[in-house]
């Protein structure tokens, strides 16, 4: 793959980010703007990859009490509520862009309703360079998006669905229906 320039996104000023998040939500935002330059993207879809990649966690890092009184009574696992709590921040802000707004909500969970927003942040988020895991198999699999970018993602989903199995995660509706939609 070849070196990815590091872009330093600017985050919100209601982020609520660590020093370790923020190179996080770098490390995604610049993939995803590699990705899309290599995809040739026209230049509405390469900001919203964008904007979705400075968003996703923007409040990783913020109290419990916070995250709830953005979404309310949401089913997800508290560590799950940084996007939907984000989304809901950016749609105060004025953010209307949906195909955004669906990204940033469901990159924990995926959604089958993406379009190719959510689902580069989605592979993004996963094949982040700067995660500790797997990282010559993500780094193959991050270098062949542009080449393959729906082989690629369905690789991801199987990847985190895998996972979240492993693990002992539940499985929330939207993730099964991705899989679904993707297998």
């Amino acid at each position: 793959m070849t070196a990815i320039a590091h872009v330093d996104p600017v985050l919100p000023p209601w982020a609520k980010v660590s020093d370790k998040r923020r190179r996080h939500i770098a490390g995604v935002t610049s993939l995803l703007v590699h990705w899309a330059d290599a995809m040739h993207i026209g230049h509405d879809e390469r900001t919203a990859w964008i904007d979705a990649g400075r968003y996703h966690d923007a409040l990783k890092d913020a109290p419990d009490a916070e995250l709830r009184a953005l979404v309310g009574n949401v089913s997800y696992e508290p560590q799950m509520l940084h996007g939907p709590a984000a989304a809901s921040r950016m749609e105060q802000d004025g953010e209307a862009r949906s195909n955004v707004l669906a990204a940033v909500r469901y990159h924990t969970v995926g959604s089958p309703d993406w379009d190719r927003t959510g689902r580069a942040l989605y592979m993004a988020d996963f094949l982040e360079p700067g995660r500790g895991f797997s990282a010559r198999d993500r780094a193959f699999l991050a270098a062949q998006v542009p080449h393959d970018f729906d082989g690629v993602f369905r690789q991801v989903v199987r990847a985190r669905l895998e996972w979240s199995l492993h693990e002992g995660h539940s499985l929330f509706p939207e993730t099964v229906a991705l899989w679904n939609e993707v297998r």
